[in-house]
C-alpha cells in the first residue's frame, strides 16, 4: 500500500526547489524528507529527482508525477477547508426521521423556520410509522414520542419535551351520561381505548395520588386521530396527549374530564448516533428544536 503522505512530501520538495528549503518550510529534518522521497521512488520503481551535492533537478517522469501529486495536495487542502467551513457555520444535509403524527403535529411547524434560519443547511424529513434503524439507514436525528423510557440503544438521547395525557369527552356525551366526579366513576363510562387488551388508565393528581381505572371498552383504535374523532362524535371518554386535543378543547368540541387528574405523559426524545451528533449542523437542529418546545 502506498503512503500518500510521501506524495505530499514530494510535492512540497518540488514546490520549494530542494530538500533544505522544504525542510525549513515544513519544520522537519532534511534527512526525513530525503528518506521519504527515496522510499516513494523505491515503491514506484522510478527516479523522480536527480540529486547531487550542488544540483536539484526533477526527472521527466518526476514532472508528470508532480502534477498529479500537487493536484492531490490541493484537493486535500480543499477537503480540510470544507470541514473548517462546516465548523464555522452549519451547512450540509441533516436527515431526520419521525413518526407520521410527530411529523405532522410537531415538525411541520418547526422545520421551515429552521431551514430559513440556516440557508446553507438542507433538511430532509422522513415520516414513517415503520421501524427505522437510525444508524444503518444513515439518519442524523430520530424524533421519538414515547410513554415509557426508551431502552439503552448506544445512541445519544436528549429529552426535549413532556406532554400531559388528558381525559376528554364531547359535551354531548357528558350531558347524556353525566360528568365523572371521581376516578372510580370511570368504570361506569364508555372508554375509547388504544388497545382491547388495555388495562385502562393510570391516573395521577397534583397531590401525587395514583389510581388505576378501567372504563367499559366502547371503541378501540391504535391511532390518536381516530380516537380524537371518536371522542368528538360523542362515543365516550378517551385519553390523549394535550397537543393532540388542545385545538378541540379550545373550540369547545371536547371537554376535559376530571381536570385535576392526568392519565400519564408522553415524552419527546431526540436520538442521535454518537459520531453524527457532533456535527455542527446536527447540533444546530437539536438546539433549534429544544429552544422552541415546552419542556413540560
Amino acid at each position: 500500500m502506498r503512503n500518500l503522505n510521501d506524495f505530499i512530501v514530494f510535492a512540497h520538495v518540488v514546490d520549494h526547489k530542494g530538500f533544505a528549503p522544504a525542510a525549513r518550510a515544513l519544520n522537519v529534518p532534511k534527512s526525513t524528507l530525503s528518506k521519504r522521497v527515496a522510499e516513494l521512488e523505491k515503491t514506484l520503481g522510478v527516479r523522480l529527482i536527480n540529486r547531487t551535492s550542488r544540483r536539484f533537478t526533477v526527472t521527466e517522469i518526476g514532472e508528470d508525477f508532480y502534477r498529479h501529486a500537487a493536484a492531490m495536495l490541493i484537493e486535500a487542502e480543499a477537503a480540510e477547508a470544507v470541514v473548517k467551513g462546516r465548523l464555522a457555520e452549519p451547512s450540509g444535509t441533516v436527515r431526520i426521521t419521525a413518526s407520521v403524527p410527530t411529523a405532522q403535529m410537531m415538525l411541520a411547524d418547526l422545520l421551515p423556520p429552521l431551514a430559513l434560519a440556516y440557508p446553507k443547511m438542507r433538511v430532509m424529513l422522513h415520516a414513517t410509522d415503520r421501524f427505522v434503524d437510525v444508524v444503518q439507514e444513515g439518519f442524523d436525528i430520530a424524533v421519538r414520542d414515547h410513554f415509557a423510557p426508551l431502552p439503552d440503544s448506544g445512541m445519544v438521547q436528549r429529552r426535549v419535551a413532556t406532554d400531559a395525557i388528558l381525559l376528554v369527552a364531547s359535551p354531548a356525551y357528558l350531558e347524556n351520561r353525566g360528568h365523572p366526579r371521581d376516578p372510580s366513576d370511570l368504570s361506569r363510562h364508555d372508554g375509547l381505548l388504544a388497545s382491547l387488551t388495555s388495562e385502562g388508565w393510570t391516573m395521577r393528581n397534583e397531590a401525587g395520588v395514583v389510581v388505576r381505572v378501567r372504563p367499559m371498552p366502547r371503541f378501540v383504535a391504535d391511532e390518536s386521530d381516530v380516537l380524537l374523532s371518536a371522542a368528538v362524535s360523542g362515543l365516550g371518554i378517551t385519553a390523549l396527549p394535550r397537543k393532540i386535543c388542545r385545538a378541540e378543547i379550545e373550540a369547545g368540541r371536547l371537554v376535559r374530564v376530571l381536570a385535576d387528574w392526568e392519565a400519564g405523559s408522553v415524552t419527546t426524545t431526540l436520538l442521535m448516533p454518537h459520531r453524527r451528533g457532533q456535527l455542527p449542523s446536527v447540533r444546530a437542529v437539536v438546539d433549534f428544536i429544544v429552544a422552541r418546545l415546552p419542556a413540560g
